[in-house]
């Protein structure tokens, strides 16, 4: 082989897959903590994210059950057709729900930020 054949042979450009079979431990390790790491931070701001949704999605349906007219904003419900002990179920239920929430929300949040090490999405409820 002559000494222009080798430089030529030396000099190749490597393609990614022979760099992958030549990483060393570490650097696979930290290839898969940085994937894993970035999958799971997506996961969990997607979740506090949706959870956001569902508390705002909660509070107008809350402020909707106060709209007693139910055809126009000239008519309003008949007295008789009315069920207060319906209404006051369904408006606890979504405060104990809302609570519950607020709560999940919350834990949600400190724990993101002792995984990933950072403030977790600080989103407005509404």
């Amino acid at each position: 082989m002559t000494e222009e054949t080798k430089d030529q042979v030396e000099t190749k450009p490597e393609g990614a897959f022979v760099s992958s079979l030549k990483r060393n431990n570490k650097q696979i390790k930290d290839d898969r903590a940085t994937s894993i790491s970035e999958d799971a931070e997506t996961a969990y701001r997607r979740c506090i994210e949706d959870l956001v949704a569902d508390m705002r999605r909660m509070r107008r349906d809350r402020i909707n059950m106060l709209d007693l007219s139910p055809e126009n904003t000239f008519s309003l419900m008949l007295g008789k057709d009315f069920d207060g002990k319906k209404f006051v179920e369904a408006d606890t239920k979504i405060g104990i729900d809302l609570r519950n929430m607020e709560i999940k929300l919350e834990l949600m949040q400190k724990q993101y930020e002792f995984l990933f090490g950072r403030s977790a999405p600080q989103l407005e409820v509404r």
